[in-house]
């Protein structure tokens, strides 16, 4: 016995070092960009592979408790390569992304805002994320036991009591093939807020794959001398200059470079002089979201730049222009006329059919559209995706008809939607109701072999305590410092609204999805590390 204590605490205290070791390396990598990101994931595996050789010949005396600090280890590192994998990441954002957005020299212009991108021939599509190939096998490789029902509610007994919750429905699913190993009121449908988000973007994907991209056109109008920008529903058409080396894939479209292929084509034909129209007339509906408050949306456009901000630099709730569409089109203008091209007017148009087109340029790809609207939580970003899906599948490009695509779509993808009821994409509306279950079932089709094209999704899922909306979440003050890193999940919040879902590895490493959805409680902060120590003892737990 005393023997079997020593190699159980040596294999602690090394687990333990490994464990500091792989989450500073991590930390480091979640600042890191480039290739400094490499050496610090290569920190995590080494520290990682330190733990495997000592604990090797012990693991056999060692305690449960000792093991589970083994297999904890293995998860973070695993986190990690996933963190590797869809980055390198700043502060929650791509650094590719980051570098797109980053402050430029102050642009004179009338207003607005916007993206940047060539039209390119469409690139091949990569393979799927690594990480997630490991969905149901242990570390060690043969496959993970997967939890018990009775060794979850045992598990989570105490945490799901805490009473800052309020009203909290769950559900625990078995993220390899789907099948529900826990819940609690998970097939009661529940304001989700923006876990929304998830069902938007996998309907999407499933629709139009993850290389699709959103066209902003430049087009002869029906009257000589006459030109209609054409705006397709690309929110992240940005205004500002594009940097040298962006990676198209992920870089913003720029309405620069529009301007300046425009200009070119004008020039080539002896045009010096036109009338400006926009065009908006892809999508139908309401333009303002029913929650809109001009600061965590804008009104909802075919044609803006910048998702509408009305300083391009900024990020997060924001001021917003009420009319982005016009907007756009006076900054379009500006920048015509600095090539030399007279803009007489601008005012509302519609493009003829095969109009003769000027230019164009195209968003990133839809894969990085969605982890960017899926890490960042990006309201405007997931109504435009929800758009796509509707025009995809023949509905009115609307809130009403987007959201009836994507039920449509999990419909046929098999997703068991019980009582969901979608009336936006983004989730701002308390009027959304989806069952834990449902989420659960979402993240488990994402990480299916089957389907390597909705893989976005994961990736896209905030990275606990380093990126996106969980960045500053799982934290020691908290009590929920253990899982940092080992999960990925999707936030989301309203007034009274509280909801988290998303991927860990459990002790055993075996892959499971979760949603939690609380309504009522303490507030807000209080609500969230509650959520936090649930995912936190999942991520412990081996349940059997």
């Amino acid at each position: 016995m005393r023997a079997a204590g020593r190699a159980g605490r040596a294999a602690g205290r090394a687990a333990g070092r490994a464990a500091r070791a792989a989450l500073e390396a991590g930390r480091a990598a979640g600042r890191a960009g480039g290739p400094a990101l490499r050496p610090a994931l290569r920190a995590a595996g080494s520290a990682t592979g330190r733990t495997a050789r000592v604990c090797a010949g012990r693991l056999t005396a060692a305690t449960p408790a000792r093991t589970a600090a083994v297999a904890g280890v293995l998860g973070l590192a695993l986190a990690l390569a996933s963190a590797v994998a869809a980055g390198p990441w700043e502060g929650g954002r791509r650094t590719a992304e980051r570098a797109a957005d980053a402050p430029r020299p102050a642009v004179t212009r009338p207003a607005v805002a916007g993206p940047a991108a060539p039209p390119a021939a469409a690139p091949r599509r990569r393979p799927a994320v690594p990480v997630l190939l490991a969905a149901g096998t242990a570390p060690a490789g043969g496959p993970a036991p997967v939890p018990t029902a009775a060794g979850l509610r045992a598990a989570l007994a105490g945490p799901v009591a805490d009473p800052a919750l309020g009203t909290l429905t769950t559900a625990v699913a078995d993220a390899a093939t789907g099948r529900l190993l826990y819940g609690s009121g998970d097939t009661v449908p529940a304001t989700p807020a923006s876990t929304t988000k998830i069902g938007t973007s996998v309907a999407a994907l499933a629709l139009l794959g993850p290389d699709h991209r959103i066209t902003t056109r430049a087009v002869r109008g029906a009257a000589p001398g006459e030109v209609v920008l054409v705006g397709g529903g690309d929110p992240t058409l940005t205004v500002l200059p594009r940097p040298a080396g962006a990676d198209p894939r992920t870089a913003p479209a720029s309405l620069r470079d529009l301007a300046d292929r425009t200009a070119a084509a004008l020039r080539a034909s002896g045009t010096s002089s036109v009338r400006l129209g926009y065009d908006t007339s892809a999508y139908s509906g309401p333009v303002r979201h029913p929650y809109h408050d001009g600061f965590n949306i804008a009104p909802i456009t075919a044609l803006t730049v910048d998702e509408g901000r009305t300083d391009p630099h900024t990020s997060g709730p924001a001021a917003r222009w009420g009319d982005p569409a016009g907007q756009a089109a006076q900054a379009f203008a500006e920048l015509l006329g600095r090539h030399g091209v007279t803009v007489s007017a601008v005012r509302p148009a519609t493009a003829p059919a095969h109009a003769a087109e000027l230019a164009r340029v195209q968003s990133p790809v839809l894969a990085r559209l969605v982890e960017r609207l899926l890490t960042d939580s990006d309201n405007d970003l997931a109504e435009a995706v929800a758009r796509q899906a509707a025009a995809a599948a023949g509905r009115p490009v609307s809130f009403e008809g987007a959201a009836r695509a994507v039920r449509e779509t999990l419909t046929r993808l098999g997703v068991p939607l019980g009582g969901t009821i979608l009336h936006d994409g983004s989730g701002l509306s308390r009027d959304n109701a989806i069952p834990p279950r449902v989420l659960t079932s979402l993240l488990a089709l994402a990480a299916s072999p089957r389907h390597p094209e909705l893989r976005p999704v994961l990736t896209g899922l905030p990275v606990a305590a380093f990126t996106g909306t969980l960045g500053a979440r799982y934290s020691a003050a908290a009590g929920s410092a253990a899982a940092a890193g080992l999960v990925r999940a999707k936030t989301g919040t309203l007034n009274g609204v509280n909801t988290l879902a998303g991927l860990v590895v459990d002790r055993d490493g075996r892959l499971l999805s979760f949603a939690l959805m609380a309504r009522g409680g303490a507030d807000a902060p209080s609500v969230r590390a509650a959520l936090d120590r649930i995912a936190v003892r999942v991520a412990a737990c081996g349940c059997r």
